[in-house]
């Protein structure tokens, strides 16, 4: 993984921390469930972004190397595990 990524993914990270924690909290001071929710369903598409940008890094580092390599089955099957994988949500 390049710096530039490392450093946005570690970013958002902690931005996720926060906001878990903040969702932590909301449910200790009973706060208004709708509220809760709409807080939780930020955090999954902050991690779903996460998700994104990885898969973005793999693909134009990992797999085109593979491809370069003559690796291509190997390619194809590590898209597809991912893309089965992003499919079951």
């Amino acid at each position: 993984m390049n710096q530039l990524v490392k450093s946005r993914t570690l970013r958002r990270l902690k931005i996720i921390e926060g906001q878990v924690r903040g969702l932590q909290k909301m449910v200790e001071e009973d706060m208004y469930c709708i509220d809760i929710i709409t807080q939780a369903s930020a955090i999954k598409e902050a991690l779903s972004s996460i998700e994104d940008l990885l898969l973005e890094n793999h693909l134009a580092t990992h797999v085109m190397h593979q491809i370069k390599d003559g690796q291509e089955a190997l390619a194809v099957e590590e898209i597809l595990k991912v893309y089965k994988r992003k499919r079951k949500k």
